[in-house]
């Protein structure tokens, strides 16, 4: 049978599913085998995978409020409002309109009131939809309102001109058959899962959503999900595992090197990994939002939204997927929204950070690009751990699709553009936190070789940067010396003896040197002389003084006996005698 979850199921849980209600509109039991018979009989039109993976969503509840495809009123208001008829939020239309010779055929025979089998690319029925609308659309009028921009160059735009027909068909949905999500579907979650999880087993009162992309799970991620974790009860983490590029990491490697990551860095059982198959509509900003309300239809209360959340190339600004959420009220979102600035790893902080947080400048950055972060691993190089965790990119390494370099050892990004997407730094100074360089180089200029050499700079010194700062502070602050290595004290002293020997000499020598040499070459007159021994001096005066524990004693006193500091404040008899 056939589901819309009641409102009043949720009313004790801390969040509610979008518009107010959980969608459910998959068929089950005698139901399910009799609606898979009728489906024989119907019209029939044929839908790709990226269609069936919309259709599931839609019947699990993932896209709630939405129980189909939209008819061309709400397809307009979305497109001109982000919301539906109804004044719901909702920033993307849902729309589905066959291509084909074959099922546009079936597309011209339709009228409201029918019912079509969709069905996959062996004639399986898929699910059943009622046609509630059917109507044409303006593709450089979606593309525009969509995505922001009418060139073919953003993969959204290219997809509408690409996979969509003339005629949009819209109306509910039921569906007969879910898909086998293959390695994924031992940890497969739908929403009515995930509420169970949370709210009745977990018994949480918050939980955080983070919904991520093609690339392998890296400390800019957890930054964020520690974050979260400080005040929040729980999280779930959702890798997306549909539509991305060939050469990506491939997904089964990604969901395992957040498992590696989970199990020995996250606190148990708050963190939640479930894959989530969706569509990739490519629409940036707008996809952000539409992210956000899937978290909400899974049950979280807040959504974690990095810097550059769904952005496609130079399309929009950095932050544009924040600033879109200035359009909607909060309590029509109804979910709460968390946003991130770019984090990067600050060496001289010795943490990961973002500028709304450190202050140090480029030179000590380690920046955090998933982008880069691959084209690294496609390298065969391990990246810095302060960026990725080693259990991470370990695993990571072995699912990146292609491998290695071509004959011409390149990659699939340009090695320059690699480089300087994590270690901005090399292209103007001579190593981290180093000199600048006379000539900043190009990333035209960058070669492996430099790769190489910038990634073994960092292994060296990212932690060395900070250790240094404390070894220096810890020399001068330890008033208890017997944390102080004894070489360090005996290498200062011998500094100090041999050079008061130098001063020693040149004393005698300014006492017995000429006004003027007789040889400028070879002697040295009394001003010269003197000029050398001022040298000396000050270098003594530079060189650290040893601190013994007898020097620092005057460090340590207190006001009052010492036993007054264990106990009662009120002085002892023998205190007062004194």
């Amino acid at each position: 049978m056939v589901n819309v979850v009641a409102e009043n199921k949720y009313l004790n849980y801390p969040q509610q599913p979008h518009g107010g209600k959980l969608v459910d509109k998959v068929v089950t039991g005698t139901e399910r085998e009799e609606e898979l018979v009728r489906a024989k009989q119907l019209p029939t039109i044929m839908v790709d995978m990226e269609a069936s993976i919309t259709l599931e969503m839609i019947a699990t509840g993932v896209l709630s409020p939405n129980e189909g495809f939209m008819n061309e009123a709400d397809y307009n208001s979305v497109l001109s409002k982000g919301r539906l008829t109804s004044g719901v939020i909702w920033p993307a239309p849902l729309s589905f309109a066959p291509i084909g010779n074959r099922n546009k055929e079936i597309v011209k025979s339709l009228k409201v009131g029918d019912e079509i089998t969709l069905a996959d690319e062996n004639n399986e029925p898929v699910a059943i939809m009622k046609i509630e609308d059917v109507f044409q659309y303006d593709k450089e009028r979606r593309a525009s309102a969509l995505f922001g921009t009418t060139d073919r160059n953003h993969p959204g735009v290219d997809a509408i001109y690409r996979r969509m027909g003339d005629v949009s068909l819209g109306g509910p949905i039921r569906l007969l058959r879910r898909m086998d999500w293959g390695p994924f579907e031992k940890l497969r979650l739908e929403p009515k899962d995930t509420w169970r999880i949370f709210y009745e087993e977990k018994k949480f009162r918050t939980a955080a959503g983070f919904i991520t992309g093609a690339n392998p799970l890296h400390r800019g991620h957890e930054y964020i999900h520690k974050n979260a974790l400080e005040e929040l009860d729980g999280l779930l983490l959702q890798p997306l595992v549909e539509m991305a590029k060939r050469e990506y990491t491939r997904h089964e490697y990604r969901m395992l090197s957040y498992r590696s990551v989970l199990d020995t860095y996250y606190p148990k059982g708050r963190s939640i990994l479930a894959p989530l198959r969706v569509t990739y509509i490519f629409a940036g900003p707008r996809e952000t939002v539409l992210h956000a309300l899937i978290m909400k239809n899974y049950g979280c209360t807040h959504a974690l939204i990095g810097r550059d959340h769904a952005g496609i190339g130079d399309y929009y600004d950095k932050y544009a997927s924040h600033s879109i959420f200035d359009e909607f009220k909060p309590e029509e979102l109804g979910i709460e929204v968390r946003l991130y600035h770019e984090v990067f790893y600050c060496t001289r902080c010795d943490s990961p950070a973002t500028g709304q947080s450190c202050p140090h400048d480029e030179q000590y950055r380690i920046n955090i690009s998933g982008t880069g972060i691959r084209e690294m691993l496609r390298h065969g190089i391990m990246p810095p751990k302060e960026i990725v965790r080693p259990e991470s990119a370990r695993i990571a390494m072995q699912g990146v699709q292609p491998k290695g370099l071509d004959e011409f050892e390149r990659s699939i990004s340009p090695v320059g553009k690699t480089l300087n997407s994590i270690f901005p730094f090399y292209l103007t100074r001579t190593r981290l936190g180093g000199r600048k360089r006379n000539t900043p180089l190009t990333v035209e200029q960058l070669t492996n070789l430099d790769l190489e050499a910038a990634n073994l700079d960092v292994r060296t010194n990212a932690d060395q940067i900070y250790r240094d700062i404390f070894d220096e502070f810890s020399c001068v602050g330890d008033v208890n010396r017997g944390l102080q290595p004894e070489w360090i004290a005996d290498a200062r002293e011998s500094m100090r003896v041999q050079q008061e020997m130098v001063i020693q000499d040149l004393e005698e020598k300014v006492s017995l040197a000429p006004t003027t040499a007789s040889d400028e070459f070879l002697y040295q007159d009394k001003e010269e002389s003197q000029r050398e021994l001022d040298v000396a001096k000050k270098i003594l005066a530079d060189i650290p003084r040893v601190l013994s524990e007898d020097y620092l004693q005057e460090r340590t006193w207190n006001v009052l006996p010492y036993n007054r500091y264990r106990g009662s404040d009120e002085p002892k008899e023998e205190d007062m005698e004194k």
